[in-house]
């Protein structure tokens, strides 16, 4: 594993380097969002990740009404397996597997429960730290992006309806 040489600040502005992986997916969406791209990148930082990403494409929200689910915020996850292959295209990407969930929590507290990304005009961006674990552990896993928004409680996957995009996790090289 390649690891890269990163900076963190000392009291008086001491720069200390650690080593450290980082790592990327490229997301592309599926048959039912053909227009979705991205990425999405884990920095290692002390304690945890920095997670970035930027998302284009997302499809224009829509609020929920007579009785089906709102379209966004999008259900943003990672998920067991580092595979894309669509599959049925009505019901892509089911290959991924669910949440990734190393340490079998309830669903709103899997390591892959991810902050939803809210769309303006199809763009989303996001960046927000985890202890949950270090880029090192999700290589190989895949990123999602889902339809409707994660309730965060129903089990086990919070309800976040079809899978639009997906992109395999990488070491950043």
């Amino acid at each position: 594993m390649n690891m890269y040489p990163c900076m963190t600040v000392y009291p008086y502005g001491r720069l200390i380097p650690y080593p450290c992986t980082t790592a990327v997916a490229y997301v592309t969406g599926g048959p039912l969002a053909p227009q979705i791209r991205g990425i999405v990148y884990f920095f290692s930082v002390p304690g945890g990740t920095q997670v970035m990403a930027e998302i284009s494409g997302l499809p224009d929200y829509r609020p929920a009404q007579g009785g089906n689910k709102p379209i966004g915020p999008h259900g943003f996850h990672i998920h067991e397996y580092g595979n894309c292959e669509v599959g049925d295209p009505e019901d892509p990407f089911q290959v991924a597997g669910g949440h990734w969930n190393p340490d079998q929590q309830p669903h709103g507290n899997h390591a892959g429960d991810l902050p939803v990304l809210f769309s303006n005009n199809g763009y989303a961006r996001i960046c927000f730290f985890t202890n949950r674990f270090k880029p090192q552990d999700v290589i190989g896993k895949s990123i999602i992006i889902h339809q409707n928004p994660d309730d965060y409680r129903s089990q086990p996957a919070g309800d976040a309806g079809k899978r639009l995009a997906c992109g395999i996790i990488r070491e950043l090289i």
